[in-house]
């Protein structure tokens, strides 16, 4: 792929511009469980966000948790961090998510993972317009009859071609010791993201920070959006067999299928969930953190009781974070394709990535669903900002 290596503090010539939502921290709510507090953080984004607050300019260093902690346990040493791009759109109607990764490499962020003692392994955006052309060019008559006969699982053949290289890749990387960080992206990234992981380290527990639980399947899904369906497919209750879906059909080859078992999966953020959903999350006994949970909890009891489940029986296996942009509340990331009002706030948002990361467990990310063609100006800079923030937080930058 072309890998680009750099060191810990010495990418060259690169200085992060600076950032200009830090301040809201300043503003922003504790993570106390009273709701009557959080009342406005719940709002959908007002006329004075969308032109702007008046939060100023100002820089934040990146400063790194005190090494003294067994932090990225799970990583080999030097301690390095593949960054892979995976602009997928095909998962949903809107363009634009496809500039998730270069918007993101554009705020400093690989300089930034230098300074947090990183070794950062640059790797470029995977080239799914190139491996969609060529899995079309492929697909014989019958498939495409078979897939004209599933409507229910939109591009399936394109997300299908792309997150076959995604998983390919993520996979080699955890096997080298190195922690994957992909960046989206569209969520149906997530069945690549996934598939890798568990068939590099199928013990992994999985902490899905979202609005939405993606837990449909073609049979149930209102939309056929495969965004939706990533963690659906990885559910062998739900679906046992993936290669009836055109596309999907590496997930069954090999001498393992990657399955994901419901209990090391932790939901936090949901606040819209299909009826099919809610269904399956009884019928599968998914441990979930709604918006509701957060309110009457607070987000520090929930992120207890999420690592908690995950990790009390088995302390020392690896998590991932995969982080959907949409969980956070719209006032603070306006620029996505399915924003929910009431969702996290600018510091619940970062405490779900730091928390997780003070567990020592985190071996892998993904932050996806940022599209800055969905809001005006400032709206679509403060949510890139905002995802940059979260990467930041997720590779271990701490205030204290």
């Amino acid at each position: 792929f072309g890998n680009t290596i750099y060191e810990p503090h010495i990418i060259p010539g690169i200085e992060p511009p600076p950032n200009a939502v830090a301040t809201l921290a300043k503003s922003q709510y504790s993570t106390s469980s009273s709701s009557s507090s959080r009342t406005n953080s719940r709002s959908i984004t007002s006329d004075s966000h969308r032109f702007g607050m008046g939060y100023g300019i100002v820089h934040q260093q990146r400063i790194p948790a005190d090494e003294s902690e067994d932090l990225f346990r799970c990583v080999a040493s030097p301690k390095t961090v593949s960054v892979i791009g995976a602009p997928m759109t095909y998962g949903q109607p809107f363009v634009g998510t496809d500039s998730g990764p270069s918007l993101l490499r554009e705020q400093g962020l690989l300089q930034d993972l230098t300074n947090l003692g990183w070794r950062v392994e640059d790797t470029p955006d995977l080239d799914f317009s190139t491996i969609c052309e060529q899995a079309r060019s492929e697909n014989n008559s019958s498939s495409n009859l078979l897939h004209n006969n599933n409507p229910n699982a939109k591009h399936s053949l394109e997300v299908g071609a792309g997150t076959k290289v995604l998983a390919e890749l993520v996979e080699s990387k955890l096997k080298l010791g190195k922690f994957p960080l992909v960046l989206g992206g569209d969520h149906s990234i997530g069945i690549g993201s996934l598939a890798g992981i568990l068939r590099a380290k199928p013990e992994t527990g999985v902490i899905w920070v979202d609005a939405h639980t993606d837990l449909n399947v073609p049979s149930v899904s209102n939309s056929g959006n495969m965004h939706g369906m990533p963690l659906g497919l990885m559910m062998k209750d739900l679906i046992p067999d993936r290669s009836v879906i055109p596309g999907l059909e590496w997930l069954e080859e090999g001498s393992t299928s990657p399955f994901l078992n419901p209990d090391s999966l932790v939901y936090v953020g949901l606040r819209d969930i299909d009826k099919a959903e809610r269904h399956f999350i009884r019928q599968l006994g998914i441990k979930t953190f709604t918006m509701y949970d957060i309110d009457h909890l607070g987000i520090g009891n929930v992120m207890d009781l999420a690592l908690e489940h995950l990790l009390q029986k088995s302390p020392d296996r690896p998590l991932h974070l995969s982080y959907d942009i949409d969980a956070v509340d719209p006032m603070y990331a306006p620029a996505t394709g399915t924003a929910v009002r009431g969702g996290l706030t600018w510091r619940e948002a970062h405490f779900v990535a730091e928390h997780v990361v003070r567990s020592g467990a985190l071996a892998s990310a993904e932050i996806v669903e940022v599209n800055a063609t969905l809001a005006d100006g400032q709206g679509a800079s403060e949510t890139v900002e905002l995802g940059h923030q979260l990467v930041n937080a997720l590779l271990g930058e701490a205030i204290l």
